[in-house]
């Protein structure tokens, strides 16, 4: 009885020798491994996903930080789907990471439900303020701080550019998510202007592949029509269909980012959405050396590019105006 005893004591040594070792080891290099969670909102296989990674990956290591050395990176892709943001979230939040990324407001929506404690860091947002993730931009207050999207006043520059590129232009259908409200605020802003430019809007919802081609297929019946494409993870997710089927009707078409243009739309404008990554990483490096999100106020994109499809355009049969060619930042020929 009593060699068991010393056995099971042996043993439950031992053990706990080897779970205190790395960290005695880790402890000697002078190096304390940080968790960072990662809540993307589109999927692994997108071609947007790996420049966003690598682009806040690269701005961590600038700032000294190496993922398997003084970091591990735990990231999990929401593709802009509720129930996968949810149980995601609740993963992320379960490993108690020091820091999360999370990037688009359905994801950044999930963990605010999941924790008020882990400071989030956020991305690709629109209206951090309006989805109550923060009090203000000036003081988040909250365990939320990050890098928007884009203001609402941009969302009437969109209309704009669509009648520039399309003067015969009098009805625009605007797809956008009725379930964030940046997707309400967007429309708002172009509902503003609308007059102005002697057009017609039509919301179209983007929840769904099939809702969407029912939409805009029911839409391009009748002429003289155009599509806005509002800011949310749903349409980029869609953005191959969304594309195809402006092609399809002969729809002009304006989208929130140059990706969709790269993609064979016909024009874009808004910010950078890598920079923010990389941006984002002088946050999450702030907030491991100790200071907190409700700190750190929300900052606004830095520079807007403007980017033109002209085979998409003569494909259309437009003719681009040379004001928005010496415009525009990109031209696809």
């Amino acid at each position: 009885m009593a060699s068991h005893i010393g056995r099971r004591k042996f043993l439950a040594t031992l053990g706990g020798a080897a779970a205190v070792w790395p960290l005695a080891a880790r402890a000697q290099q002078g190096e304390r491994v940080r968790r960072i969670g990662v809540l993307m909102n589109l999927t692994a296989d997108d071609p947007e996903s790996p420049v966003r990674l690598a682009a806040f990956l690269q701005g961590m290591q600038q700032l000294g930080w190496n993922d398997g050395r003084n970091m591990r990176i735990y990231t999990r892709w929401g593709a802009a789907d509720v129930d996968h943001s949810r149980r995601y979230a609740a993963e992320l939040v379960a490993f108690s990471p020091d820091v999360i990324l999370a990037s688009g407001s359905s994801a950044v929506g999930q963990l605010i439900e999941a924790t008020r404690t882990v400071p989030i860091v956020f991305v690709v947002v629109v209206d951090p303020v309006g989805s109550g993730f923060v009090e203000s931009l000036a003081r988040p207050s909250g365990n939320a701080t990050g890098f928007p999207l884009f203001e609402y006043s941009t969302s009437g520059k969109w209309l704009e550019l669509l009648k520039e590129i399309a003067p015969h232009l009098t009805r625009a259908g605007v797809l956008r998510d009725p379930a964030l409200a940046s997707g309400g605020g967007q429309l708002g802003a172009i509902q503003s202007v609308a007059p102005s430019f002697g057009v017609e809007l039509s919301p179209v919802n983007v929840r769904s592949s099939d809702e969407i081609e029912r939409a805009i297929t029911a839409f391009a019946r009748e002429p003289n029509g155009g599509l806005i494409v509002t800011g949310s993870s749903l349409a980029t997710a869609h953005r191959d269909l969304i594309i195809a089927l402006a092609a399809r009707h002969r729809l002009p078409a304006v989208y929130p980012q140059r990706y969709y243009v790269t993609g064979g739309g016909l024009i874009s404008y808004g910010p950078d959405t890598v920079d923010p990554f990389r941006r984002a990483a002088v946050y999450v490096d702030r907030i491991l050396k100790g200071e907190k999100p409700a700190d750190l106020p929300v900052q606004a994109p830095v520079k807007y590019e403007t980017a033109i499809n002209l085979k998409t355009a003569k494909a259309l049969g437009l003719t681009v105006p040379d004001k928005l060619l010496a415009l525009a930042d990109e031209v696809i020929e």
